[in-house]
This record gives C-alpha cells, structure tokens and sequence, in this order.
C-alpha cells in the first residue's frame, strides 16, 4: 500500500521502546549503546522502513550525502544533459548527489525508474515525463514530504512543483522574424507525437504569430517527425509541394538536424531557417543557423533551487516556473524570399 507518510525517527524509538535520543545515537554511531540495543534498533528500522533525513544530518555533522533522483527521455540529448548539470550545481553546495535513468520516453520505462527510485528512499524526485505518463500515484509521496519537480513538460495527475521554457511565446519570436524578413509561407517541422506538451506549445505560437501577421495557417504546411531522419523526410515532402514554404521553423534539435541534412543533401540555400533549441556549431555553418535558445542550465538550476527550498521546510503552494528563450539571430533566419519565390507563392 503507498505510504501515507514516511517514517520517523519517533515512530522507531517508540518500535523498540526507547529514547528517539538513542536511536539517533545508534544510528549516527556518535555515541555508547549495548550491542542489544544496536541490535533491536536496526531491526525496527529495515521492518518501519525508516529513512534518515541525510539532508538534515549532513547539514549539522557534514555526513553522507543524500539523492536526487532524475527521470530524463533521453540522457543523450544535449538539452537534458544540461539540465542535469544545472541540477548539480544547484544541489551539490547541500550535499545532495544526483541520480538519473533514461526513459526512452516510454510511460512504462518512465514507471519503473520512478519505482527504483522511490525504493532507494531518494530524497527528492524530478521527471521530465513520458507522453501518455500518469504521476497521480506520486501525490502520497509529496504529501509524505518528498519533493517532487516536473522538468519541461508537466507531469499528468497532480500538482506540484514544474520548470519549463517559455515555448509558446519563444516560437511566436522566431515566426514574427521570419515575417519581419518577408516570408509568408512558413513551414513548421515538429517533433511527434502531437499530445507532446512542448509541441503543442511551440505549434500554438506559430500559429499566433501567423494570425497576429493576418497570414492564414495551411495545414499543409504542418510536419511531424520523429527523429532527424524523419524529420529530413518531413522537410523534403514540404519543399515539394506546389506552394512550397519559402522559411521553416524547426520544433527541437533533433528536428533541426533533420532540416539542415535535407537542405544540404538538396543543395537547397534560398530556405530561411529558424531553429528552437540551439545546437552544436550552430555558429559556423553556413549560413550560420538563428536559433531561439533556451537555457536548459537555468532549467536545472531552477529546478535544484526548489528542490533544496522544500527540503529545508518551505511548504507554500505549488508552483509553474517558465525560463525565458532568446532569439539568437545568425543568418539562417534573415534570409529574404527570393524574387522567384515570391512569384511562386503570389
């Protein structure tokens, strides 16, 4: 049965019948006690299931560390590893040490890491979650004291502390800069599948920069992919149409990669190209690619702080932190059309 709360020092010295001053004692090995007594306590604390607050002892003594627990999709994607630097640098200086599993962004895998997790008994839980997740069981745990913090995307069945990007509102940046060169045909390669929180986030501000520009969404001019190869795949299919898209706004990295192999492979250097996310030598290429960033460091970092903020008592409501995106424009998105693509597309 999930734990309503946790175990406590108290409910261990009252097991065993003596002082929660001689668990401690027996516990922190500071102090003389009878091997009995040892002996007893220990017992009672593997039958209660009883963790010690690491985090409260290291901070009076300088003893062992405690755990983070990190949930991330895809450890290989440079975003989240960055993220998860934030987190240590946010949570390190309190003696806490990141733990992190790889998803797969599969609800299941998402499921059973949560689980390892929760029977190491680490201190604080942070999930950038799966789609199609379900966090409702993790609400005992925060109300038993453990902090629980959503990365990216919110989690499903509960609230509770959550950090993204401003994904929206980013987008709508890099669409609107794309108009202020003279594009109107702007194509929009997204990540799938389409109940993605940060592609529903991304798609819904391009379409409120086209609409502020009085340009009409075509629906044509939607992709999705799964990965970069799809992605390329995506992007080759929308400058095939008859009415190709003179600009294309790339919804994550692994989009972006998709987009510029198939415009290298093309030879195609007359597409303007914005990208969400910023991406490994973005600078050099050529033309050098304009990105919205985000701060995946300032994620984790933001994330970390919450963490220790609760840990060290505070229990005000929960609460949405949004990072803010910044428009880096290098060259790839202040591409003007074409005269002949301006013909094209009336």
């Amino acid at each position: 049965m999930t734990p309503t709360r946790r175990p406590t020092l108290a409910d261990v010295a009252h097991e065993v019948g003596v002082s929660a001053k001689t668990v401690s004692r027996v516990l922190n090995e500071d102090g003389p006690s009878s091997a009995e007594t040892r002996r007893r306590v220990l017992e009672a604390v593997a039958r209660l299931g009883f963790q010690p607050n690491l985090m409260a002892r290291s901070i009076r003594t300088g003893g062992p560390d405690t755990t983070v627990g990190l949930v991330v999709p895809d450890v290989g994607n440079p975003f989240f590893a960055s993220v998860a630097g934030g987190i240590e640098d946010a949570v390190h200086a309190r003696g806490l040490t990141l733990l992190m599993g790889s998803s797969d962004d599969d609800p299941e895998r998402e499921q059973a890491l949560i689980d390892t997790f929760l029977a190491r008994r680490v201190s604080v839980l942070m999930v950038a979650p799966a789609v199609g997740a379900e966090h409702s069981r993790l609400r005992a745990h925060r109300a038993a004291g453990m902090p629980v913090v959503f990365l990216d995307r919110p989690g499903a069945g509960m609230t509770t502390d959550t950090v993204v990007s401003t994904n929206r509102s980013g987008t709508r940046e890099g669409v609107a800069h794309l108009i202020a060169y003279g594009h109107r045909r702007i194509g929009f390669v997204g990540d799938l599948p389409v109940r993605l929180y940060t592609r529903r986030e991304r798609l819904a501000g391009y379409r409120e920069a086209l609409a502020a520009a009085g340009l009409r969404h075509d629906r044509a001019l939607i992709a999705g992919a799964h990965d970069s190869a799809s992605a390329a795949d995506a992007t080759a299919r929308l400058l095939d149409q008859p009415d190709p898209p003179t600009a294309l706004l790339s919804g994550n990295n692994n989009m972006t990669l998709g987009v510029l192999t198939e415009l290298a492979r093309s030879g195609r250097k007359d597409v303007a190209v914005v990208a969400f996310d910023d991406v490994p030598m973005a600078s050099i290429l050529e033309p050098a690619l304009t990105v919205v960033a985000q701060n995946p460091t300032a994620v984790g970092e933001t994330a970390g702080a919450i963490a220790v903020e609760r840990l060290a008592g505070d229990r005000s409501r929960a609460r949405t932190v949004s990072v803010e995106t910044r428009l880096i424009p290098r060259g790839s998105g202040e591409l003007a059309p074409t005269a002949g693509q301006v013909n094209a597309t009336g």
